[in-house]
């Protein structure tokens, strides 16, 4: 056997080579962690670089893995780091398939031809053709992934590609493989990205792609990324200034499904007095699916104490959501036992509910593929192939058609409608994922939720479906303006968001509408949030968190410090408007199943089993009215204040005669003579309705009369106990 020499970079990134004298047969290709270049390696070596910073290494057979590559982080193509600035071509199309478009993963609009296509198109078929990229700084380039054109109309992909890099963009040098230039494999379909790591890093400035063939009934179209190190710069003399992330000591990196059970753990053995964990059910798969409760006292529903909820996931290819989450509850247990005044109260003032991974079968699949190979849907479905965003069942159907059908509108129901019975067999193509959410939704009295994805920068509040299923329309709820508010106060305190430079991620331009948009106005689907409002008492919104569905790692304290004001904030929300214990005035028990309504809101709410309730509201004056089966309505005027804790409006229902003789009958007891006046008072009014149609009959107020109608309808007067003056009987 030959001689094979260790090959590394030292720290001033020079070429360091070890001849190896007696090479083992166990011998072969290595990476080094921390590290994207190559060296060959005994298993037992442990190489160190010129400043003494050790590195262990991995198996040749881990080449493909995504985490063999992504030391170096990509420069940001996909997540927009890059800016449009910094993306040049040889030619293109026309604008809508200009450099700027040729974006991984980037998405087109439903019509090729329009400003937003889906991938940068040469506009002409030769070898000269070139995608170029400045990466501002001096960068050791690493990989280049490669996708072909996002289009329905349209089959386009690059087949083969070379790659050059420079630092002025005067002088190109060839990326090699050996004595000759490489030629790298590209893609075979238009969809599935495709990694292709350099032979040797490169430093330089400027990368360009180089297409040399591509689909024979197409054109030269791809979308990119690039990997690569930002290397340091020698005239920064304040190097901190340029740091980007966070001051928070969280785990950021991307969790599995044992990595995430382990963290939650540690975060509940952290802090045991405010955290519980709890399984909803399991995925087609048998991955639990973990809740993270947070409450001062966890596992009991508290009078009076609003139940929140955070679920992210439901897409498992989008992740973001799942990380930040994982951030929240390790940033809480934190910021408590270090007394933070705002997570204390809200801890003690809210059960707050943390549901990371909805689709844990369909993470795991974009998992395995890694943060850049995942592509746009791998990962998006249920492992039985269900879309969980368009499982719940349809009530806003089931609402308008009694709507068209219904003359008598008092017969009409708002709120809590019933779940379908075909939905409900076990024949149904419900996901068990989707059964488990609903159970839960079920089980515990939410009052405001937000369900997290990715893949844009918007937050969607309902209706999100249309009215005859049209493509989309704007479809507002009774609570239009609270759930307006909802998403401004997410969207305003998101730092990428609010930005007002930013630009667009794919296809819509979301900052004309501020980042919010009626869920329907953009698109229909039966969702959630829509279920949620209309079959529970509970609030949602959608908030898509990053243009980039699965981050890099290397992102996600970026991302953290961008999200962790809008998700405390919108937490808080759950103390907006009215809140109040609905009771028996007799027994001072709480009754449940009241119905709350608020003058001019067609959109009532129920109390949770121990007679509590929540209404969501903006600042206003408000007439409530409560009413529930076997007791007279009351109403109340309650005023909401702006300050960042509900109006207490509690009532005090009192039976009706027939509900305290039905109790007193099925105890055994004996009917008191005030029931019973009550209750011959009631058999007669109703006979007289009968029988005489409504009467207006004047009694004098110096005399108590009632009257009494005999079997042929004649009437007579005695004396009784009730109010002089005008009756209306």
């Amino acid at each position: 056997m030959s001689d094979i020499l260790v090959v590394i970079l030292n720290s001033q990134l020079q070429r360091t080579s070890f001849p190896v004298v007696q090479p083992l047969p166990n011998w072969g290709l290595w990476l080094c962690e921390g590290t994207t270049i190559g060296c060959y390696a005994d298993e037992k070596l442990i190489i160190k670089l010129a400043h003494n910073v050790s590195f262990s290494l991995f198996p040749s057979s881990t080449l493909n893995h995504p985490f063999a590559f992504s030391e170096c982080p990509p420069l940001g193509l996909e997540s927009l780091k890059v800016k449009d600035s910094q993306i040049q071509a040889s030619s293109y199309k026309r604008m809508g398939l200009g450099p700027h478009r040729g974006r991984l993963n980037i998405q087109s609009g439903v019509e090729d031809g329009d400003i937003y296509d889906g991938a940068w198109c040469a506009e002409y078929k030769d070898q000269n053709q070139w995608l170029q990229i400045d990466a501002k700084k001096l960068t050791r380039f690493t990989a280049v992934i490669l996708q072909g054109r996002g289009s329905i109309w349209s089959l386009d992909y690059v087949e083969t590609f070379k790659v050059q890099v420079s630092n002025d963009t005067i002088k190109w040098k060839p990326c090699m493989n050996a004595t000759e230039e490489a030629v790298f494999e590209g893609n075979k379909d238009s969809e599935t990205p495709v990694l292709a790591i350099l032979p040797e890093p490169a430093v330089a400035q400027y990368i360009r792609i180089n297409p040399q063939t591509w689909f024979k009934n197409g054109t030269i179209c791809l979308r990119a990324e690039i990997m690569g190190c930002e290397l340091p710069d020698p005239n920064n003399i304040y190097p901190w200034q340029a740091e980007e992330g966070t001051k928070d000591k969280l785990d950021f990196r991307h969790h599995n499904y044992k990595e995430m059970r382990k963290l939650m753990k540690s975060v509940n053995e952290m802090c045991p007095d405010i955290t519980r964990i709890y399984s909803i059910g399991k995925s087609y798969m048998g991955l639990k699916l973990y809740v993270m409760e947070i409450s001062d006292n966890p596992g009991k529903h508290e009078l009076g104490e609003p139940e929140f909820r955070y679920v992210a996931g439901m897409h498992g290819n989008e992740v973001l959501g799942r990380e930040l989450l994982l951030n929240l509850m390790e940033y809480i247990c934190q910021e408590y036992k270090r007394g933070n005044q705002r997570i204390v109260h809200l801890v003690e003032e809210t059960r707050i509910h943390l549901l990371p991974s909805m689709n844990p079968d369909g993470y795991e699949m974009a998992y395995k593929k890694g943060s850049e190979l995942a592509g746009w849907s791998l990962g998006r479905f249920s492992y039985e192939g269900i879309d969980m965003n368009h499982n719940f069942a349809d009530l806003n159907t089931i609402m308008w058609d009694a709507i068209e059908l219904e003359t008598d509108k008092s017969k009409l129901i708002n709120h809590y409608f019933p779940i379908p019975e075909h939905y409900t067999s076990e024949e149904a193509m419900v996901a068990s994922e989707t059964r488990a959410v609903i159970g839960w939704m079920q089980t515990i009295p939410f009052v405001l939720s937000a369900n997290l994805h990715g893949g844009e920068l918007v937050v969607t509040y309902p209706f999100d479906m249309t009215k005859d299923w049209a493509p989309k329309e704007h479809t507002p709820t009774p609570d239009e303006s609270f759930f307006r508010w909802l998403a401004t106060v997410y969207a305003s305190t998101n730092h990428v968001m609010s930005d007002p430079d930013r630009r667009p991620c794919h296809n819509e331009d979301f900052l004309r509408y501020n980042n919010i948009i009626n869920g329907a106005n953009w698109h229909t689907v039966p969702g959630m949030n829509d279920f949620s409002y209309l079959h529970t008492n509970c609030f949602e919104v959608t908030v898509e968190l990053s243009c980039d569905k699965f981050p890099h790692a290397s992102e996600l304290p970026i991302e953290w410090e961008s999200n962790k004001e809008s998700l405390l904030v919108y937490m808080e929300q759950v103390h907006r408007g009215i809140k109040g214990v609905v009771k028996d005035r007799d027994t001072e028990a709480g009754i449940a199943d009241a119905i709350i309504k608020v003058d001019d809101i067609d959109h009532h709410i129920r109390s949770a089993f121990d007679g509590d309730f929540w209404r969501l509201l903006n600042p206003g004056d408000y007439d409530v009215t409560v009413t529930a089966e076997g007791y007279f309505p009351a109403t109340q005027s309650c005023r909401v204040e702006y300050e960042h804790y509900p109006t207490i409006c509690d009532f005090h229902l009192t039976k009706t005669p027939k509900q305290r003789l039905r109790e007193i009958l099925a105890k055994g007891g004996k009917i008191p003579k005030d029931l019973q006046l009550r209750l011959r008072q009631l058999r007669i009014r109703k006979l007289m309705m009968n029988e005489l149609g409504p009467v207006l009959f004047l009694c004098t107020p110096l005399s108590l009369f009632d009257l009494r109608l005999s079997t042929d309808g004649a009437g007579e007067l005695w004396e009784t106990s009730t109010t002089n003056g005008i009756i209306f009987i």
